[in-house]
């Protein structure tokens, strides 16, 4: 089959959606490092609506791949002049595929560093824009500064290295800037972190001050790091993913993104050199992200580790095929209404009672088979950040913890790297060694797990979260994942 690209756009399926302006036009306004899936499906979608506008002409993103398995992106956009297909996977079966058109260039900097400095250093890039994961921000687990001991931060480092690294790449392109008199570019985070703006602005400038003092003074002073919320369920590609997608449109495109319908980005308007008009396509500018960031993550994230272990255990295997089991959609709820939502600022222009009717409609899509293996992986990165908080507020107010207390079991029961059949599971996590070690004293020490302070600070001292917590571990151990569940709704 005939592959996507530039020349063929024409050949695409009559009713495929595709860029309605001329690409020839766009310039690259903005640099985005680690060109995923999520960002495919959030911000390119949201800067391709503008263009279909025929807005923000002069806001093209230029992709920046770092580690060495971008390399095949780098191979697909060349090869697609970086087009690519978003298909929308709606409850019902429809499927709405579109081309999008908003990324203009790619470079893959280990191939060659200096290009992708100059590239966010040149003075048409007012924003570096981020998806590096959170384990990208470099922070120590335990103390939360910048991590200068990991050897990329070591190389980078290095009186004349080249980087490798974002902070590396990031803060030599902000050092010509300023030697050449230009203003900084805004670096905006676009992770699924809490304070992701804030975070970014601690790890670069850290990293600029142990590079040159004096450079990290003057980013700390000049830089803008805009928090966000992001919000979309972009599950992995897949080879059927890739073969339907093909079937769609009329042409092979040899990397695709599926995503469910809903989007959701809520952006702190604090931008150096402009932005892009995005209040045009339905992405909220405000003063404060806090109240949306706590929502997302006490609501949405938190109830993705309330299902995915105990549907794991349970045999399940897809977030839609958990949610279709009335008691885990019920604990989801309790845990929503009871624990977590009492915890929450008011959120302007959102209707929360909708919004965790939404959630549980949004898991139980099964067009989009979002796994619960993913949901379960990185736990020990996303527990503590998003779950544990939610228990501390409600110890602190006298309020219910019993359902988080049950999630941290759940996990607890799942890190020991076999499932209810004996079948062993692939615990995917940074941690996973001392985790799944840890677990499997349990059996002899109940509260080995909690008693990991790194993770859970001094939560293994309270006694009515140990209380609740061991309840539910005993009801895992004798009764299973299921049941247990069950018995909280």
């Amino acid at each position: 089959m005939t592959r996507l690209s530039a020349e063929t756009l024409s050949s695409l399926t009559p009713t495929v959606a595709r860029p309605g302006y001329d690409r020839s036009q766009l310039t690259a306004g903005i640099v985005h490092i680690g060109v995923g899936g999520f960002h495919r499906a959030h911000q390119a979608v949201a800067l391709d609506r503008l263009m279909n506008a025929g807005l923000a002409f002069d806001w093209a993103i230029c992709g920046v791949g770092l580690l060495e398995p971008d390399r095949r992106m780098k191979q697909v956009f060349d090869e697609q002049d970086c087009l690519y297909t978003v298909v929308l996977k709606h409850a019902d079966g429809r499927r709405e595929p579109q081309v999008i058109g908003s990324i203009v260039d790619y470079l893959f900097a280990p191939d060659d560093p200096e290009a992708v400095i100059e590239k966010m250093a040149s003075s048409e890039i007012r924003i570096v824009s981020l998806t590096i994961t959170e384990g990208g921000y470099n922070f120590d687990r335990v103390t939360g500064e910048f991590d200068q001991t990991t050897p990329g931060i070591v190389a980078d480092l290095r009186d004349g290295a080249l980087p490798t690294t974002a902070f590396g790449f990031v803060t030599e392109a902000l050092r010509r800037r300023r030697d050449r008199g230009q203003p900084a570019f805004t670096v905006q985070s676009c992770d699924n972190i809490q304070s992701n703006g804030d975070m970014a602005k601690r790890m670069f400038t850290a990293y600029a001050r142990l590079k040159d003092a004096e450079l990290g003074a003057w980013i700390e002073a000049n830089v803008h790091f805009p928090n966000a919320m992001v919000d979309r369920i972009t599950p992995v590609t897949s080879a059927e993913d890739i073969a339907e997608t093909a079937e769609l449109i009329g042409l092979d495109d040899a990397w695709p993104v599926v995503c469910e319908p809903f989007f959701q980005w809520v952006i702190e308007d604090d931008f150096s050199l402009g932005r892009p008009p995005y209040e045009r396509v339905d992405v909220q500018l405000v003063d404060d992200v806090e109240p949306y960031e706590y929502m997302k993550l006490r609501l949405l994230n938190s109830c993705h580790q309330g299902m995915c272990y105990f549907g794991f255990l349970g045999g399940y295997r897809y977030a839609h095929e958990a949610t279709a089991d009335p008691a885990i959609a019920a604990f989801l709820t309790r845990y929503m209404d009871r624990e977590a939502t009492p915890t929450l600022r008011p959120v302007p222009g959102i209707d929360l009672e909708a919004y965790k009717v939404s959630l549980i409609e949004r898991f139980s899509n099964p067009e989009v088979r979002d796994t619960l293996a993913r949901l379960c992986a990185e736990s020990s990165d996303r527990i503590p950040k998003w779950l544990v908080p939610v228990i501390r507020d409600q110890l602190a107010s006298g309020g219910e913890i019993v359902c988080g207390a049950a999630i941290i079991a759940s996990w607890a029961r799942y890190a020991e790297g076999v499932d209810e059949q004996g079948e062993p599971i692939d615990v995917v996590d940074p941690l996973r060694n001392e985790l799944v070690a840890i677990a499997r004293t349990q059996r002899e020490n109940p509260l080995a797990f909690i008693q990991n302070r790194q993770l859970f600070g001094d939560l293994a001292d309270d006694e009515r979260f140990t209380a609740a917590y061991l309840d539910a571990l005993t009801s895992l151990f004798e009764r299973g994942a299921l049941a247990t569940v069950r018995s909280y709704s």
